[in-house]
């Protein structure tokens, strides 16, 4: 019986984007007996990202530790790895996605995750990407937040709608937990 303990990895790779990669990256996790507990891939440019927290015993995030970098080499890939343990989550009164889009403009992300920053509310997860839309550079976000318990989550819509208008951008917040 295979058990894993609260051994976990963060592995990340860059390169070239080309197929075969992820079927290369998670043969490896695999043999070393390791389970992918969470993962991201993302195109960005001609670049491939992957993320994977993996999770396993002492031996077997030493083997990936070991073998990744001969492996990242082999396939052209930039690799990187941190230890690190089980996410403790903080209670939190909901969670929300945030989207939002409008005419691309420098410092747009930079002041909305500053808000989110000022009012102690965590993001989870974030995807932006911009698109060509009537001859015009528009940009969209998606982002996922849990509310801290201590915050009024009515107040904290009001100051976003605030920042939104000054902003110009059309949102929509959803509840999802």
């Amino acid at each position: 019986m295979t058990t894993f303990t609260n051994q976990q990895l963060v592995l990340t790779a860059i390169g070239e984007d080309r197929s075969g990669i992820v079927s290369e990256l998670t043969k490896l996790v695999s043999e070393c007996n390791c389970n992918i507990i969470d993962s991201r891939i993302a195109i960005l440019g001609n670049e491939f990202t992957f993320i994977m927290l993996l999770s396993g015993d002492m031996a077997a995030i030493s083997r990936v530790e070991h073998t990744l970098p001969t492996k990242g080499m082999e396939l052209g890939l930039l690799t990187m790895m941190k230890r690190t343990a089980s996410h403790q989550q903080n209670e939190f009164s909901a969670g929300y996605t945030l989207e939002y889009n409008g005419l691309d403009a420098p410092g747009t992300l930079s002041k909305v995750t500053r808000f989110f920053a000022d009012q102690n509310i965590s993001i989870c997860s974030l995807k932006s990407d911009t698109y060509e839309e009537n001859d015009a550079l528009h940009m969209r976000c998606e982002i996922e937040v849990n509310i801290p318990i201590e915050v009024d989550a009515d107040a904290f819509k009001i100051q976003f709608e605030h920042l939104s208008n000054s902003l110009n951008l059309d949102y929509i917040f959803r509840r999802i937990r």
